[in-house]
C-alpha cells in the first residue's frame, strides 16, 4: 500500500526525547565529509545480500538510499539502508537475525512511522533503518535521491551544505543530529522541487 499524499509531503521534527534507546553504538566515527568513493555501491551491495541472506522473505525490500547513494556527491563514510518489513512492530521477526548478521539495535521511534534503527560496521560504518510497507519516509527518500541523482545544481547546493554544516559542528563539538538539524532547511528546500517536478505540489 503506498503512503497517502498527505503522509508523504509531510515534515517529520524529531523529538529525542520520545526515542526508546535499546543500546549505545560500540562505535562512533567522527563526524566528516569525504570524497566520493566509487565502491560505495559495491559495498552496499554485499551489505544488502547479508541483510536478505539473514532475514529471508521477512525482507520485502532493501534500499540504498542517503549521499552514498549518489555519483559523484561528499559524503560521511557511512552507508545508509532502508529496509522494508510486512510488520515493524513484529521484532521477533527481524531483530535476532540481523544481531546475528552483525547489526545493533539502537533505538525504536514508535512515533515516526514505528522507526527502527540499527547499525553495523563492517565492511563500513553502516545506518539501518527498518520500517513498515506503507512508510512515507521510504517514498521521500527514493525521491529525494532520485532528485540529487539527475539535478546537478541541486546536487552542489547539497554538497556545499553538508561541508559548511559539517564544518560548523565540528567547530562547536555537535552531535551528528544537531549536524543533520543544519541541514535540514536545504533538504526541505530540495525535497519541494522534486515534489512540484513529480506534480505533487
Amino acid at each position: 500500500m503506498a503512503p497517502s499524499l498527505e503522509a508523504l509531503l509531510k515534515h517529520y521534527e524529531f523529538d529525542p526525547s520520545i526515542l526508546e534507546r535499546v543500546s549505545v553504538r560500540k562505535y562512533k566515527a567522527p563526524l566528516a565529509i569525504v570524497e566520493p568513493d566509487p565502491s560505495w555501491p559495491q559495498t552496499f551491495s554485499l551489505i544488502k545480500a547479508r541483510i536478505e541472506s539473514a532475514l529471508g522473505p521477512i525482507s520485502l525490500s532493501v534500499a540504498h538510499v542517503g549521499s552514498t547513494s549518489i555519483p559523484g556527491l561528499p559524503a560521511k563514510a557511512t552507508i545508509d539502508i532502508d529496509l522494508v518489513v510486512k510488520d515493524v512492530t513484529d521484532e521477533s521477526s527481524y531483530v535476532g537475525p540481523l544481531e546475528a548478521a552483525g547489526f545493533q539495535f539502537i533505538s525504536r521511534e514508535p512515533s515516526w512511522h514505528e522507526h527502527r534503527f540499527f547499525c553495523g560496521y563492517e565492511p563500513m560504518a553502516t545506518n539501518l533503518h527498518v520500517w513498515g510497507s506503507d512508510c512515507p519516509e521510504t517514498a521521500r527518500h527514493a525521491i529525494f535521491t532520485e532528485w540529487l541523482r539527475r539535478n546537478e545544481a541541486d546536487r552542489e547546493l547539497y554538497a556545499k551544505t553538508k561541508r559548511e554544516a559539517a564544518d560548523l559542528s565540528i567547530e562547536k563539538g555537535e552531535t551528528v543530529m544537531q549536524y543533520n538539524k543544519r541541514k535540514e532547511e536545504v533538504i526541505r528546500e530540495i525535497l519541494k522541487r522534486a515534489f512540484k517536478d513529480l506534480g505533487y505540489l
